[in-house]
């Protein structure tokens, strides 16, 4: 169907009950698509406690990375990790193109290096509070938390065999 045909059907009342149905047989499986199902849900929770699934990147909120990784409210001037393995963690917003491009290699380190590090995530657009307490200005940043020691901070995307690198000597010690 050609452009003028389309405008001259549309200024009839059918063309207009036409065009209408075309949008809504496109439009409208994609919005529902994105709202949240109950049993997608339950699902995902089933999986996540699956022993035998490798676990990918976690995502922290303020609570839990006081809780898991370092409280700096009841000690600001010393570092004291937390955790029971070393971790990597992510400062990304939904928005960075960068970050989006990380993101994906991370997942695979979650799951190469699963039961050796934790790869936390932490979105600087809603934990504003943990990101200025790092002094975030810039993202995707990566902060290295080995088990002794003080974090290192890598600004800017890496590519996965720098990542690797990183890992095997900062926070494995190999």
């Amino acid at each position: 169907m050609n452009l003028n045909k389309l405008k001259t059907s549309m200024g009839k009342p059918h063309g207009r009950m036409m065009a209408l149905a075309f949008m809504a047989l496109f439009f409208l499986p994609a919005c529902q698509a994105k709202q949240p199902d109950a049993t997608n849900t339950t699902k995902s929770t089933i999986n996540t406690t699956n022993k035998t699934k490798k676990m990918g990147t976690i995502h922290l909120t303020k609570a839990e990375f006081l809780e898991k990784v370092v409280n700096y409210e009841t000690s600001p001037n010393e570092w004291k990790y937390l955790g029971d393995k070393p971790c990597l963690i992510d400062f990304y917003a939904d928005w960075c193109g960068p970050c989006k491009a990380v993101a994906p290699i991370l997942e695979e380190l979650a799951k190469e290096y699963d039961g050796q590090i934790y790869i936390y995530k932490i979105n600087t657009d809603q934990e504003q509070e943990l990101a200025g307490a790092f002094g975030i200005r810039s993202i995707p940043s990566l902060l290295f938390v080995p088990m002794e020691g003080q974090p290192r901070m890598s600004m800017g995307a890496m590519p996965k065999d720098q990542l690797k690198k990183a890992i095997d000597e900062v926070l494995l010690v190999k």
